[in-house]
């Protein structure tokens, strides 16, 4: 889970890939850098991310079985929403006590 800022928004085959620029992390499982690329496993914008927004983002890492593909992956039914000091504080909370 972090709050990242869309940089591009690029179509690479079937796929969108958005470059974020990583500005909190609230909780993580895996090690994550300030600028990251975010995949979605289609080309429809689902879900809509426009570069410029701020979102919060629960997204996993996705490492195929030869482990020569290794990126985060947001599914069509992932969570991301428009990032506010609300959510922020949500999240916090639910981290801590989690």
């Amino acid at each position: 889970v972090f709050h990242g800022r869309i940089l591009v928004r690029r179509l690479v085959g079937q796929e969108t890939r958005y470059e974020v620029e990583v500005k909190e992390r609230y909780r993580q499982r895996f090690p994550l850098v300030a600028r990251e690329y975010l995949w979605v496993p289609n080309t429809c914008g689902c879900p809509a991310l426009r570069p410029g927004g701020e979102y919060l983002l629960m997204a996993r890492r996705h490492v195929n079985h030869e482990h020569t593909l290794n990126r985060i992956l947001l599914q069509d039914d992932g969570y991301a929403r428009p990032w506010t000091p609300r959510e922020a504080r949500l999240v916090r909370e639910a981290a801590r006590s989690c």
